[in-house]
């Protein structure tokens, strides 16, 4: 008994079974996620149009994106503009709202629940017609503007703000950076506080010396989530500026990217659109990766971090 005990204990102990654990992920990572990329790598080097056979074309796709797409750099333009327009508001409201959460009063957890819950519908359609109903010409907002007799602006249909109310949007649905930051203001040991204190430190110069460094991790985290996220934004600007409208001001990436590949049927460009902004993204990235050891403070290693 003890020899077939042992024997399916060590059976168990094989690497074979920690596959049969994971294979569920791995056969949906595998079916999924990997076989659906190296397709679509293989569709960029191709014309290839959803009802016909694909047609090997080799770079034509990208000669022609660099070279003769308007719509691409001006997609690449806004997007760039709402990533850096709502990014850095996003975290700078996220982590406002989180300092003033960490306040020990009554019914806090209600308070958290509550500001938390746009992020929880997230960028649904829902949301969408509700925040174009909401800065429409007729609007809400504009409502409340005519009782002070003000005239108000047609938010989502003129140029100059359409791209302001989407990030106003992103900016509104701050929750899980917001719960994040929470998560890493309680790290913070208050004793640092408490010692600055003594010192005569006030409370911006502990913000400044104090929090931000030892939040920084989670600054990092948080900005490197949210611009992948901006990135990909597609569908407030299809739903609440009417794809992209007025003339092209919100029309982001990805959704020139949706048009391409169920607008025109061109699914080898589409393919290749995507191999770029998967490209953009992972530089952009890169980027704050390299950065980071300028400004990431990290306890456990004395200080700024050190790649070497």
């Amino acid at each position: 008994m003890t020899k077939r005990r042992a024997a399916k204990q060590k059976r168990w102990e094989s690497p074979i079974a920690g596959y049969l654990f994971i294979s569920p992920w791995l056969i949906g990572f595998l079916g999924l996620t990997l076989y659906p990329m190296i397709l679509s790598l293989y569709y960029s080097f191709t014309d290839f149009s959803l009802l016909e056979k694909a047609n090997w074309v080799g770079l034509r796709n990208y000669e022609k994106i660099f070279t003769t797409d308007t719509k691409f750099y001006g997609s690449v333009k806004v997007t760039f503009m709402y990533v850096l327009g709502s990014v850095p508001l996003r975290l700078i409201a996220a982590l406002f709202i989180a300092m003033l959460l960490t306040k020990s009063i009554k019914g806090m957890s209600a308070y958290r629940t509550m500001i938390y819950f746009p992020s929880l519908i997230g960028g649904s359609i829902a949301v969408s017609i509700l925040w174009k109903n909401i800065f429409g010409k007729d609007g809400y907002i504009n409502h409340i503007f005519s009782f002070f007799g003000i005239e108000g602006s047609g938010w989502v249909t003129s140029p100059n703000t359409a791209l302001g109310t989407l990030v106003l949007l992103v900016v509104w649905q701050f929750g899980s950076a917001m719960v994040i930051f929470l998560a890493g203001l309680k790290q913070i040991p208050q004793d640092l506080y408490e010692a600055s204190s003594v010192d005569g430190a006030s409370k911006a110069r502990q913000f400044f010396a104090i929090t931000l460094p030892m939040l920084s991790p989670t600054i990092y985290f948080n900005l490197v989530m949210g611009i992948i996220g901006s990135f990909q934004m597609f569908t407030p600007a299809m739903i609440i500026t009417d794809r992209g409208g007025p003339m092209n001001s919100t029309y982001v990436y990805s959704l020139y990217l949706y048009d391409r590949a169920f607008g025109q049927f061109q699914m080898g460009y589409a393919s290749g659109l995507a191999w770029i902004m998967l490209l953009i993204i992972a530089a952009s990235t890169a980027f704050i990766f390299l950065t980071s050891k300028y400004w990431v403070f990290y306890e456990s290693e004395g200080g700024r971090r050190n790649d070497k």
